[in-house]
């Protein structure tokens, strides 16, 4: 597992023993782990810019944010996610391999903290409620 820290890796250490919020992107391969102090990126496609991938990128990683309370997920499930047709086992799927890949880069990084999908990102799941 490579981890790539932006502006470096004792600025992120830093800001992890102040417990500041890190923006944090986990590819979905659980290969990569890109880590920054929120203040220093403000936004996922922001973070992928300065460690020099293109925006696009963004569909390749699982986007989070945490610190010592938690770990919000920004749920956004891609329409190509591994080739599946149906959204309802997209969904699943996108849920399951993030929960796993988050689970491990948490663990990488030294947190054990709750991860959580906030209400706005949950509509996917009200989706499988209904079906």
């Amino acid at each position: 597992m490579v981890i790539k820290y932006y502006p470096g890796e004792s600025h992120v250490k830093e800001a992890m023993q102040a417990d500041d919020p890190l923006l944090m992107l986990v590819s979905y391969d659980g290969r990569e782990i890109l880590l920054a102090n929120i203040d220093d990126a403000f936004e996922h496609h922001i973070l992928l810019k300065k460690l020099d991938y293109k925006e696009n990128e963004i569909d390749r990683f699982f986007r989070v944010i945490v610190n010592r309370e938690g770990v919000d997920w920004t749920f956004v499930c891609p329409s190509t996610y591994k080739g599946i047709s149906s959204k309802e086992k997209r969904i699943e799927v996108f849920y399951s391999d993030g929960i796993t890949q988050i689970s491990k880069a948490l663990q990488a990084v030294g947190y054990k903290v709750d991860i959580h999908i906030p209400q706005r990102y949950r509509r996917h799941f009200d989706m499988l409620k209904d079906t």
